[in-house]
């Protein structure tokens, strides 16, 4: 299924997402871990796109473990560290495994690397162009950042960029993490005055741990509420309570959202079923998975 058709209901829709692995001897054990999360009635999970080895093989290998679970199943794709060629035959491995939806990135630029090289796409936007060319129908999403890109000189011009992928055939988009639900709303209003009106999809991240805060703010620059710091203060030397309080604050998120009117949430898993799985027991009575 398609997840532009999921995003048409009015009902609350919660997805998720996990990671591949990096090393083949791994790979059942990581199967292992989708159809756990799958089991636990996501809207649709995705799988992150690993850009170097053989990991962009198994983000396929396991999106068709997902389909094969009953659960949609999106798989990423970077282009930054791939050449033209790689992406153009990962997204016919994609339609040969009927998987119908890509969430289409640039990826991180590889250290010490000459990017773009002319056999490389240079931004997002043309490798949504790529997929859409493909014949393969798929369901395209594509990554937005409330705070702004990280590379972008400002906000409206990353919000310009954004237009060009929703332009470029974008079906919806998936919101960089962010623990502040003003952010978001902000966000929308602008980018509604972009002529932005794909469904956009507010990500969540359950913090469980100190140590994930400090690499969130060194690698996103994400702004770290005070609320939030003082829960990282409070607890961060006792892991079973910043776990719980780390659940307690996504589910509050949420629950703000859909008390908004935002009704289709995505969570960044970590491949921590646990964690999920405590998220969706707190919200039993307002996502009511079938």
């Amino acid at each position: 299924m398609k997840v532009s058709e999921i995003l048409k209901t009015d009902n609350v829709t919660i997805s998720c997402e996990m990671f591949p692995p990096k090393k083949v001897i791994l790979l059942d054990k990581y199967k292992e871990t989708a159809a756990t999360m799958a089991a636990l009635k996501p809207s649709f999970l995705s799988c992150t796109y690993g850009a170097t080895g053989g990991t962009s093989d198994y983000t396929v290998e396991i999106a068709e473990t997902i389909n094969a679970c009953g659960v949609p199943a999106v798989a990423h794709l970077t282009c930054a560290s791939s050449t033209k060629e790689k992406v153009r035959s990962v997204i016919g491995e994609l339609k040969d495994r009927h998987i119908e939806n890509i969430l289409a990135l640039r990826g991180d630029i590889p250290e010490n690397a000459d990017f773009p090289l002319p056999d490389q796409y240079h931004h997002a936007v043309e490798l949504i162009e790529e997929i859409k060319q493909s014949g393969g129908d798929f369901c395209i999403g594509a990554a937005c950042y409330p705070e702004g890109h990280p590379e972008a000189a400002s906000v409206e011009e990353d919000l310009v960029h954004l237009k060009e992928k929703v332009d470029a055939g974008v079906d919806y988009l998936t919101t960089q993490m962010f623990f502040d639900n003003n952010i978001y709303y902000n966000f929308m209003f602008k980018a509604l005055r972009h002529g932005i009106n794909v469904p956009v999809v507010p990500g969540i991240m359950p913090v469980t741990n100190a140590n994930q805060i400090k690499r969130i703010g060194t690698l996103s620059g994400n702004l770290v509420p005070p609320k939030f710091l003082r829960i990282v203060e409070r607890f961060a030397d006792n892991p079973d309570a910043m776990k719980q309080a780390g659940i307690a604050y996504a589910t509050e998120q949420i629950i703000d959202l859909v008390a908004n009117g935002v009704n289709h949430i995505h969570i960044y898993s970590m491949n921590k079923p646990d964690v999920l799985e405590a998220i969706f027991n707190n919200l039993s009575d307002i996502y009511v998975r079938e």
